[in-house]
């Protein structure tokens, strides 16, 4: 669905000069500028098989899951590899394969897991300290659980896939609610990807099989939805990653058009970015994606094996 607010002025959309021209309107594009990229394909130091969510953990340092080497990659913000943890294997801090990751306030590290259903947290010197859910569609447990966020309330909201919803903890891993269930209505979804939290309290949701933005209050009740099937502005193929800026901006990632779109809190769109390619500034199966308090944006380019860092153009 289009967000109401833009329904009436998306006549055409044309890019023109820095420029979209949505119907008679004009948005500043507000482009961003390439600064670098790191990682090549392998499953050495510095190196990727397959870019899922990135995070910012409480020293600065940029955390990044990686489905197939179930490990989890620490690095600088200009791309030095520093340490990793999880990786394969029968322990208890091991992975199967890792995807959403999200930090809370004293430093721990919450790792979502696809495969197990179980959610692992860990210290923020990457010590393991609790796992729990686990693997179902019980409420409680998840079912091909995806990205993450931890709201303004304190608790824990996991994307599920799988289960078409999207499931609350408490930090301590004690189930507290699901949200959503199968469907294109408003407030229900089609295998969710992300969810990620905004400073007010709001829970913001790529619900990819509908091509489209779903965003719900912290309890769960549904306040409005924007994006529909396409390429214009505005418009999703396969949202997949989201993150949202200490203005409360929304980023989103797009499978299916390779490129990054920019809206405020409302979903009106600013600008976006990319296109298919090996080049930079050009992304193949894009995933998960973070901003700095800077304003950088890292974006998980995973059919290219690399991170991408872009700043806003000077």
């Amino acid at each position: 669905m289009v967000n109401r607010a833009i329904l009436p002025l998306l006549v055409i959309a044309t890019l023109v000069g820095g420029a979209v021209f949505l119907g008679s309107r004009l948005w500043h594009t507000e482009p961003y500028e390439f600064v670098m990229s790191w990682g090549e394909k392998g499953s050495g130091d510095g190196e990727f098989l397959y870019v899922e969510d990135l995070e910012i953990d409480a020293n600065g340092h940029l955390l990044i899951t990686d489905a197939l080497t179930a490990y989890v990659q620490v690095f600088t913000t200009d791309g030095t590899f520093l340490t990793k943890f999880g990786g394969k294997g029968t322990r208890e801090d091991s992975f199967e394969k890792p995807e959403g990751i999200v930090v809370d306030a004293d430093g721990n590290i919450f790792v979502v897991d696809y495969l197990s259903g179980y959610i692992k947290k860990f210290d923020r010197n990457y010590q393991l300290v609790a796992t729990f859910a686990g693997l179902g569609t019980e409420p409680g447990l998840t079912f091909e659980a995806e990205f993450a966020c931890i709201g303004s309330n304190g608790l824990l909201y996991i994307a599920e896939a799988g289960n078409h919803r999207v499931s609350a903890f408490d930090l301590e891993g004690h189930f507290k609610f699901v949200i959503s269930e199968y469907g294109n209505g408003e407030g229900q979804m089609i295998r969710p990807q992300a969810v990620k939290c905004n400073s007010q309290g709001y829970l913001y949701v790529t619900d990819q099989g509908n091509h489209r933005i779903q965003v719900f209050t912290s309890q769960g009740t549904f306040v409005r939805t924007w994006g529909q099937e396409g390429t214009a502005p505005g418009d999703f193929r396969r949202p997949m990653g989201l993150t949202i800026d200490q203005q409360d901006q929304v980023y989103v990632t797009e499978v299916g058009n390779n490129r990054v779109q920019k809206f405020d809190a409302e979903g009106h769109f600013i600008s976006m970015w990319g296109k298919g390619g090996t080049r930079p500034r050009e992304f193949g199966n894009l995933h998960g994606i973070i901003v700095d308090n800077e304003g950088h944006v890292y974006v998980g380019d995973t059919a290219n094996h690399r991170i991408q860092k872009f700043r806003p153009a000077r």
